[in-house]
C-alpha cells in the first residue's frame, strides 16, 4: 500500500539549498519541471514519540560513523553549527544549509529499521 515517503523542507533559500543537497550531499535527483528538483533519500524509517507540547515533525539524516561524516563534510566546506552531542539514542551533529537552516545528522546506537525486508 504504501511504497515511499515524501519530505518537504521549507526554505529562505530554496535554490541554494538544492544546490547543496545535490552538490555537496550528493544526493541524486529528478527535475520535476523548471528546475524543481526532487532528490532521492537513502532508506529511510519513522518513529513516534509522546509529547506534552504541540505535535511536530523533524527530519535527520543518518551515518554509520559520524567522524568520517564530518571529515568528508568539512573537506566541503560545509559549516558544523551544533559538534557532536551524546544522545542516547545515538551520536548528533547539525549542518548549516546555505539558507542558515540547520540540518541534522545522527549516527544511531538503536536497532535500526531501514534494512528489514518488506
Amino acid at each position: 500500500m504504501i511504497n515511499a515517503a515524501h519530505i518537504i523542507l521549507y526554505s529562505t533559500n530554496a535554490e541554494a539549498d538544492r544546490v547543496f543537497i545535490r552538490d555537496v550531499l550528493g544526493l541524486a535527483g529528478v527535475d520535476a519541471g523548471e528546475g524543481w528538483l526532487i532528490f532521492k533519500l537513502p532508506p529511510a524509517e519513522i518513529a513516534v514519540h509522546p509529547t506534552e507540547g504541540p505535535d511536530k515533525h523533524e527530519f535527520y539524516l543518518m551515518c554509520d560513523d559520524i567522524e568520517k561524516t564530518i571529515t568528508e563534510l568539512t573537506a566541503k566546506g560545509i559549516t558544523i553549527s551544533k559538534p557532536i552531542s551524546e544522545q542516547g539514542w545515538g551520536r548528533l551533529i547539525s549542518i548549516k544549509l546555505p539558507s542558515g537552516a540547520d540540518l541534522s545528522i545522527y549516527q544511531p546506537r538503536h536497532p535500526i529499521a531501514y534494512d528489514l525486508e518488506g
